[in-house]
């Protein structure tokens, strides 16, 4: 059954009235409201940007960008732990239907996504830590983090109440191939991604 798309007046959602404030005051920034807590990230530098776009092509390469699921940047989910809770990752592995899955503020069902994918910034203990524990509270299946910072990426699988019951993290110069259950076979190099998301020396 598809979730209907439940539009609440903002002025009820004291979070979301100024979460989307701050939005229109500071346009490209990031937005999200994680428990209860409003965060707000400044738009990705070259680096962050050259990350994700290195890790869009494996996935629409193994045929997830089309077909039975779509591969978006940039999507709200609607977090069930929090009353205005949402957040909006890098990249999402979301099932075809997604458009019938609307909640509210352009945010859509956790039910729609296969995988969520973010590449760390400088807030990157809000991906370490917080979105680890709301994305396994929405029962996201598969979460990799790129972690800039620390030059590792990490695969979350298996949520169960608030975590994830397998966190495998991967060095430079391995691969890793992900859980068939996103719908496709496709594989990581995580030196190339991890190399992509530092800054071009001169």
């Amino acid at each position: 059954m598809s979730a209907a798309a439940v539009e609440r007046p903002h002025e009820d959602r004291p979070l979301i009235a100024e979460a989307n404030r701050l939005m229109d005051r500071n346009p490209g920034y990031r937005v999200e409201i994680i428990g209860g807590s409003i965060t707000v990230t400044p738009p990705p530098n070259a680096p962050h940007a050259r990350a994700l776009s290195r890790l869009r092509r494996p996935f629409v390469a193994a045929g997830l960008d089309g077909g039975e699921t779509e591969v978006l940047e940039g999507v709200g989910l609607w977090l069930p732990a929090g009353a205005e809770d949402y957040a909006i990752p890098d990249l999402a592995v979301v099932d075809a239907d997604i458009d019938d899955h609307l909640v509210e503020n352009n945010c859509y069902d956790s039910m729609a996504f296969r995988l969520v994918l973010e590449v760390t910034s400088s807030n990157y203990q809000n991906d370490l830590r917080t979105k680890v524990t709301a994305y396994a509270q929405a029962k996201i299946p598969v979460y990799v983090i790129v972690d800039r910072k620390h030059q590792r990426l990490h695969v979350l699988t298996d949520p169960t109440g608030d975590k994830y019951e397998t966190h495998r993290v991967h060095a430079p110069g391995t691969t890793v191939t992900l859980p068939d259950s996103i719908g496709a076979k496709v594989t990581l190099d995580v030196d190339e991604i991890l190399k992509a998301g530092q800054p071009k020396a001169n």
